[in-house]
């Protein structure tokens, strides 16, 4: 007599043979051998629902696995578009949109002539404006005598009383009128340039040394109304003469200054 077939196993229990498996040793230490089971009063078919009772824990932990790595990239953050395409966007830039710096045109001469020419003019204008007083140094005379012969300008006479040398001089009274005396000197221009005539202070003193009488004369009185020349040249020598009242009869010396 043959013996019967054993019943055959549902595909279920195949497929979660390997969990209930690795669940084992976290549950009972003792779990029931499956042979065991297989004898036929033993044997009860598995149902669906049992099966996805036992799966159900396996397809838990799927959502909770994705979970974690979403709050990962979260944590993350978004990447910075700004500065992972900015150098992507300026090295594939072409290069005839001018990603290099332009060079600076050199500057032409006729500029640098132009501003220099301006310059001289301006401090040309400001010597002229103030000549009359850089004039009066003797160190500004020569190259300003120069430069106004060749722009035909004109500078005040120079003025240097000191270089005046009186060469000669006398008073004596006038013939024929009490108390007026007959003044007559000559003068010479010891200056390097020409100088108009002089102011010239007579004082008249005692026997004892005290001032009795001083005045002033411009040139128009010690030279009449035709002074000849307007300027004295530099070492020309003139002659002068003139009258004077007398203020007391006991004038014995004079002197003579120039202004």
């Amino acid at each position: 007599m043959s013996e019967p077939n054993p019943p055959r196993r549902p595909l279920a229990t195949f497929l979660h043979a390997t969990p209930e498996r690795t669940a084992a040793p976290a549950g009972d230490a003792h779990a029931p051998d499956p042979v065991a089971n297989d004898t036929p009063g033993n044997t009860t078919e598995a149902s669906p629902e049992a099966t996805l009772q036992v799966a159900a824990p396996e397809q838990a932990d799927g959502p909770h696995a994705d979970a974690a790595v979403i709050e990962e990239q979260a944590a993350l953050g978004p990447p910075d578009v700004a500065h992972t395409t900015a150098p992507v966007a300026a090295r594939d830039a072409p290069s005839f949109l001018g990603t290099t710096r332009p060079r600076a045109l050199p500057t032409p001469r006729w500029h640098w002539a132009l501003v220099a020419g301006l310059a001289l003019l301006l401090l040309l204008q400001s010597v002229l404006a103030d000549r009359a007083r850089l004039a009066a140094d003797a160190g500004n005379r020569g190259w300003l005598s120069a430069l106004c012969g060749a722009l035909r300008c004109d500078l005040p006479a120079w003025h240097e009383p000191a270089a005046f040398t009186m060469t000669s001089r006398e008073i004596r009274p006038l013939p024929g009128q009490p108390g007026v005396l007959q003044v007559q000197a000559s003068i010479r221009n010891d200056a390097r340039w020409a100088q108009a005539w002089p102011d010239l202070r007579l004082s008249l003193s005692d026997a004892d040394g005290r001032i009795i009488g001083s005045g002033v004369f411009a040139p128009a009185q010690y030279l009449g109304e035709t002074p000849g020349a307007a300027l004295l040249e530099p070492g020309q020598s003139a002659r002068i003469a003139f009258r004077v009242q007398e203020p007391a009869a006991s004038t014995v010396a004079f002197t003579f200054d120039f202004l």
